[in-house]
């Protein structure tokens, strides 16, 4: 894969989106900074990392006619990637906080931004922008950010981890086709943070409410079984799952 490093940036999600407004791409690309001055997060909020203590990158990467209702997939296959990732350098307790937030036990260390493209109605590429805090020990007024370095005690080279991220990623798309949407949904599944646990919600009127996660659906909404057996499917801006 081709990488393009910068020092400092804005955005490495938005830098690759002019890249292939420019260019058109057609072959995996991936751009990582030292420092991002304005890291997007899901839902509008902000990402906040140290100078050359994380990781922070943007791949972009293309898909192969993937039909929009199945977008959710790039979702998985990045999400499975990530984790891949961290069991291969013996980080503990891995899950993910749907839809793609990676933890390890309850800290989240990871965050993933997708903006996928669309082209004659189906999916053309993905832009992913990755946040994996990794040496960066203290985050202000963010209780459950963890790093690999507080999880595990040691530093790690960002290199290598980058290195053997954008392998990973390469490889999960290689599987990302229909015939495979069972085995990954199944994955996924497998490592759902809260999965068939009793869990806290809140609606988007700010009032909480019980749950058990049962899984996603192939759009990626969450399934939560509710009192009287009820299982009601929410996307992500109907429901905040609470740690």
């Amino acid at each position: 894969m081709h990488i393009i490093k910068v020092d400092a940036i804005d955005s490495t999600n938005t830098f690759l989106k002019d890249l292939n407004r420019e260019k058109n791409l057609v072959t995996s690309v991936c751009v990582t900074a030292n420092e991002q001055k304005a890291g997007k997060g899901q839902m509008g909020t902000v990402w906040q990392s140290n100078y050359a203590e994380n990781l922070t990158c943007s791949v972009f990467i293309p898909v192969e006619g993937l039909k929009l209702e199945d977008q959710f997939f790039v979702s998985i296959v990045t999400s499975l990637a990530i984790c891949d990732t961290l069991k291969n350098l013996l980080i503990p307790k891995i899950s993910i906080k749907w839809p793609n937030d990676i933890l390890s036990d309850r800290l989240k260390i990871c965050g993933v931004l997708i903006e996928n493209l669309v082209k004659n109605g189906r999916l053309s590429g993905a832009i992913i922008g990755i946040g994996l805090n990794i040496n960066q020990i203290k985050f202000d007024n963010l209780p459950q950010a963890g790093s690999l370095k507080l999880v595990s005690g040691q530093n790690f080279n960002i290199e290598e981890v980058l290195n053997l991220l954008l392998k990973n990623i390469e490889n999960g798309f290689s599987k990302l086709n229909p015939l495979n949407f069972k085995y990954l949904r199944d994955e996924y599944h497998s490592l759902l943070f809260r999965k068939n646990k009793p869990s806290t919600f809140l609606d988007t009127e700010g009032n909480s409410f019980v749950g058990i996660i049962q899984a996603i659906t192939n759009e990626g909404k969450l399934q939560v079984l509710l009192e009287d057996e009820i299982l009601e499917d929410y996307d992500l801006k109907e429901i905040k799952l609470l740690y």
